[in-house]
């Protein structure tokens, strides 16, 4: 339960009515109770269909009159109308519908525990983008996301202190009291644990323990009502056992049992089984409610980024002011990452509106310890000036709340009661008092039965108070609390604070779920004399530290040193913040900004310093990629490992060619694992990890936290048995994962069968999957074709280029694309051994199902111009929509380009990308390719003809073509045709032309001169402004040319990014004249390859000096 917000009933409206009790029981059989340790949720019984419809009909007839249902609604209207003064810091209670602002709250997948500090899961939390998750209005918490899920009726909501759980919880039964929303719910029975914690050690009915909170609804038969809703706020907070195996089985309402006994039956729906179950919690608690038992999981995030900042300008008026403070939490990573939680905005409001609006002396807060102390301040003068207390009483009012804190910390309890309070020499009277004057610090709440419970508005608060008590009792009494002096001897020992910080330290590091982690910041940082001269304006301090945090700084850095766990040594970091030292941290991020990482030989601490910088950098962690981390002194595993929770907190992860191993995959599948995991791309491409790394890797794919939408494992040489273990862990968790690629792994017909196995599952999602060369046969496109014809198939990409299909696997194919359930938009068959048999195959199914095929990729294949007749029959049915159509290398002459320019003469409009290259149709055939250019419903962006036999004729017809229509095409490739300077002469006419907008032009090997190259820098010099790539590799350019190009260069309209002339014989003449016009003109180009020419020494230290000066954006230059 959230203590910022909790509940504050009204027990002055009680109904006096007379009990009935109906003796119900929804169990078949005679008896009502026998053990239940298999399953999570019995199966409801049948019910005689008139006796459902007489129970519904008494229920909304006469069970709850409308006058008593009002009545109640009116009651929870007055328990839950007012949001807690805490937060608005008003005298008078303020409504929650003035100002209630929609939480983030998201769909997660797991009630899974989360074992790391809440301030931590906050961190992880904000480096996730907000498109990542599902978002759910909190009203619409039981509704399922589709028409096509199951109905909802468990869910199970985490969040951590103070994040907005309770909040949440009072808007719902607001809206529902006052019939805004989820009208169909009968009734709504608030339980929250704190109230149920009282009632552990009684034996009552469901029916009495309603009862007795809600007497109101005593004359109510819940049994007989359609929709009741149990919300059951703060599991966290739950003092006695749930244990969901070896818990009898309860089925009658009226039937008593231990409050424990009750509530299980409800969560597994024993008792009431169509009542609807909200169960919130700190993540911690979270698993101890079964996932069998929870249908939905939900995370309450709290504020995004702008609500932030919504947040401040609402709660200070003076905007200008609300500025400075935004801008001063911005300028600190770790304050601002802790503004996710509402509770925390309200403290940085408190203490920066005085310190930045009242010009109150001192220094800003920078860290943690500085803003709590500051706030404590704050706190302790407001109660000065409404109760007149001496200094030694606030001391020992702190020291009394401190013990609190502290004992209950290490408990870890939230919420305490008497017993708690008497522990630690606190009375109820005290209690009441300090709950009095405290009130922004420690508050005593009256449940649903008046009863009371007490607690700290939020757990940092109480983190903060037990790290202040620790202190002061050092300082104070000389006594170290984290060790028990046990003889005389070290009763006699001097205690320093180094001693304590130490066992502090000791104590915090080895803890499994971090529960000590920002005490030990506070603590720490307490012991700074500016934070110490603070603390003197409140509290008494006896003695001296005389101590020099310095030590406390070493032995920290030690620990790093010592501590191979990046994930633990985070907190460290944060605890040198908190001390003021920036040391290793600043040494890391001279080495990431210089570029020298790679060169130095980073020791263990170093190496978690460089986790550290990574995740506070303000800029959010899109792609990691090893390789820029790995040098001689470290193997890239051995990165990998260290360097974990960067890759955790990255969206996109790339390790092509990083020879990871089975250590490599094991640490990677511990991040998939991992809840706080914001990873969505993986590329191990390259790694030959074989079956053993498949198995490894496995795991983390099959566990419900991770949610991979891209998965490449190009080449990693798995078989048969990784194959396997790889569909098994999609077909546990196969909901997420949106594209696969499998290329170059020997998967053969039997992995395709079980891949098309998890293809067929209705919760698979896959769209894009990618198997080429896996050595895939006609059997195993069988087993494909079962895929593209069920409706419930998401594919909407299959690459199986480069496997032995022949005409045979084409037919099996053929068969699903022909199925109007088949979604396929691109199909890649490249080099299959495919006939013009198989090509009427397809082009018959085509024909069948023309309209989702954007992209078909057919080269390679010996269809000759029978196969591409076939498929000219496709290309012009009106509803075909392809796109881009590759036919390269497919043996076609001048007869098959006539056939497909017929047809896309009759249908032209949308074809964007066609590829034609090596097939020898010769000039004939670009004749009657150019007749389609030339119509102006033609839309084709990219055109290759690489070796098709070109010569200046066909380029003649092409470029009159592109003159009558040249305001599509985007990208020309014409290399290996022998087209000569009179041929490009042509062309050149059609760059100078203003509508030209081409890109792309490449003109490899086509046996161009200086002459040549002269007409098309003319051209480029005429209209310069839209080519961004030219190739004119392998021709005989010389100086001369290559000057012609630098004259185009230095035009300033010029936006040429890429430039390659392999094999142009330059020397370093015409290097100095492409220098000389990159000086003149630094702004564009980015990629110049000069390979293979004869480039000296004096070339290459004019072009290198270009690209090592920060002047220019040369960035890859190849010489």
């Amino acid at each position: 339960m959230d203590h910022s917000n909790p509940l504050q009933p009204d027990g002055s409206q009680q109904l006096n009515m007379s009990e009935t009790q109906e003796k119900t029981s929804d169990c078949a059989g005679p008896s009502s109770v026998s053990m239940n340790s298999d399953v999570c949720t019995d199966p409801p019984p049948k019910k005689r269909r008139n006796e459902d419809l007489s129970s519904t009909h008494r229920c909304k007839s006469g069970t709850t009159e409308p006058h008593l249902l009002e009545k109640y609604k009116l009651n929870l209207i007055k328990k839950f109308q007012h949001v807690n003064e805490v937060i608005t810091n008003q005298g008078n209670p303020t409504l929650l519908n003035e100002i209630y602002t929609e939480l983030y709250i998201t769909e997660g997948d797991s009630g899974k525990v989360n074992n790391e500090h809440e301030v931590r899961q906050i961190e992880a939390a904000s480096r996730r983008a907000a498109t990542e998750e599902t978002p759910i209005k909190c009203n619409d918490i039981f509704k399922p996301l589709s028409e096509e899920d199951k109905p909802i009726r468990s869910v199970l909501t985490k969040g951590v202190a103070g994040i907005g759980k309770t909040v949440s919880v009072q808007k719902f039964i607001l809206d529902w009291a006052e019939g805004k929303t989820n009208q169909d719910v009968h009734l709504i029975f608030p339980l929250p644990f704190r109230e149920l914690n009282l009632m552990k050690d009684r034996n009552l009915s469901l029916m009495e323990l309603l009862h007795f909170f809600y007497k109101e609804i005593k004359e109510t038969n819940i049994s007989s009502l359609d929709k009741v809703l149990f919300i059951f706020d703060g599991l966290d907070e739950c003092r006695f056992p749930l244990d969901f195996q070896n818990t009898v089985r309860l089925c009658d309402v009226t039937e008593s049992a231990s409050v424990h006994v009750l509530l299980i039956n409800l969560i597994k729906g024993n008792l009431l089984p169509s009542a609807l179950i909200w169960i919130t919690s700190r993540p911690a608690a979270a698993d101890q409610i079964p996932s069998e038992c929870v249908h939905r999981v939900t995370e309450v995030r709290g504020f995004n980024d702008p609500q932030k900042e919504e947040y401040f300008r609402k709660r200070i008026s003076d905007q200008s002011l609300s500025n400075r403070i935004i801008t001063h939490l911005k300028s600190l990573r770790s304050l601002y990452i802790m503004c996710h939680i509402p509770v925390f905005c309200w403290i940085s409001a408190t203490v920066l509106e005085r310190m930045l609006g009242e010009a109150e002396s001192g220094e800003i807060p920078k860290t943690l310890t500085q803003m709590y102390t500051h706030f404590l301040i704050i706190q302790i003068n407001v109660i000065k000036k409404k109760y007149t207390k001496s200094r030694e009483t606030d001391t020992e009012m702190v020291l009394k709340l401190g013990k609190l804190a502290f004992q209950q910390l290490m408990k870890g309890n939230l919420i305490f009661y008497e017993e708690d309070l008497m522990e630690c020499g606190i009375d109820v009277t005290e209690a009441s008092v300090y709950s009095g004057v405290c009130t922004q610090i420690f508050r005593e709440e009256f449940g649903l039965h008046q009863s009371k419970v007490y607690c700290f508005v939020h757990l940092s608060i109480q983190e903060h108070l037990a790290a202040l008590y620790v202190h002061l009792v050092f300082m104070n009494e000389n006594v170290n609390l984290f060790k028990k002096p046990t003889n005389l001897k070290i009763l006699s020992h001097k205690v320093t604070i180094l001693d304590v910080h130490k066992s502090a330290v000791d104590q915090a590091l080895p803890s499994g779920n971090g529960h000590l982690d920002l005490f030990l910041r506070f603590l720490l940082g307490l012991s700074l004399e500016s934070n110490q001269i603070l603390l003197q304006t409140i509290v008494t301090q006896t003695g001296s530290s005389s101590h020099s945090t310095q030590e406390t700084v070493h032995y920290i850095k030690e620990k790093i040193r010592e501590n191979t766990s990046p994930e633990k040594s985070i907190n460290l970091f944060h605890c040198l913040y908190e001390l003021e030292d920036h040391s290793l941290v600043e040494e890391i991020q001279h080495y990431l900004q210089s570029g020298n990482l790679q060169q130095s030989e980073l020791s263990s601490s170093q190496w978690s310093a460089v986790v550290f910088v990574l995740l506070t950098s303000m800029q959010e962690q899109d792609e990691f990629v090893l390789n820029k981390y790995t040098n001689k002194n470290w193997t890239a595993e051995e990165v990998l490992l260290k360097l974990l929770p960067v890759v955790a907190a990255s969206r996109k992860a790339e390790f092509k060619e990083c020879y990871l191993k089975q250590k490599g995959c094991t640490a990677l599948a511990s991040v998939l694992s991992s809840e706080s995991s914001r990873l969505r791309e993986l590329d191990l491409s390259a790694n030959r990890f074989k079956d053993s790394g498949m198995k490894c890797l496995a795991p983390g794919l099959k566990n419900p936290y991770c949610k991979l939408e891209a998965l490449k494992l190009c080449s990693c040489r798995f078989r048969d048995e990784g194959c396997a273990a790889l569909t098994s862990a999609l077909t546990s968790n196969p909901s997420h994962l949106r594209e696969l690629d499998l290329s170059g792994n020997y998967l053969r017909d039997s992995g395709v069968k079980r891949l098309s196995a998890v293809l067929e599952n209705p919760h698979c999602k896959l769209e894009i999957l990618s198997l080429e060369r896996c050595g895939v046969s006609d059997e195993g496109c069988a087993a494909l074709t079962s895929v593209l014809r069920s409706d419930l198939s998401h594919l909407t990409e299959l690459d199986l280029s480069r496997n032995y299909l022949r005409d045979s696997g084409v037919k099996f194919l053929s068969a699903g694309l022909e199925n109007p359930h088949c979604k396929l938009e691109t199909l890649k068959l490249c080099s299959c051994d495919i006939s013009d048999e198989g090509c009427a195959a397809l082009t018959s199914a085509l024909r069948s199902n023309p309209s989702h095929l954007r992209e078909l990729d057919l080269s390679e294949n010996k269809l000759r111009d029978s196969g591409v007749k076939f498929l000219s029959t496709v290309l012009e049915n009106p509803h075909c929509k392809l796109e881009t159509l590759r036919l390269c290398g497919c043996d076609i002459s001048d007869e098959g380009c006539a056939a497909l320019t017929s047809a896309l003469r009759s249908n032209p409009s949308h074809l964007r990308e066609l590829d034609l290259s090596r097939n020898k149709f010769r000039d004939s055939g670009v004749k009657c390719l150019s007749a389609v250019l030339m119509n102006p419903h033609c839309k084709l962006e990219t055109l290759r003809l690489c070796s098709c036999d070109i010569s200046g004729e066909g380029c003649a017809a092409l470029t009159s073509a592109l003159r009558s229509n040249p305001s599509h095409l985007r990208e020309l490739d014409l290399s290996w045709n022998e087209l000569r300077d009179s041929g490009v002469k042509y062309l050149s006419a059609v760059l100078e032309n203003p509508h030209c907008k081409l890109e792309t032009l490449r003109l490899r090997d086509c046996d161009i001169s200086d002459e040549g190259c002269g007409a098309l820098t003319s051209a480029q010099r005429s209209n310069p402004s839209h080519l961004r790539e030219l190739d004119l590799s392998w021709n005989k350019l010389r100086d001369s040319g290559v000057k012609c190009l630098s004259a185009v260069l230095e035009n300033p309209h010029c936006k040429l990014e890429t430039l390659r002339l392999w094999y142009c014989d330059i020397s370093d003449e015409g290097c100095a004249a492409l220098a000389s016009a990159l000086r003149s003109n630094p702004s564009h180009l980015r990629e110049l390859d000069l390979y293979f020419n004869n480039v000296g020494d004096s070339g290459k230290k004019l072009l290198f000096g270009l690209k090592d000066d920060k002047r220019y954006i040369l960035q890859d230059l190849r010489v």
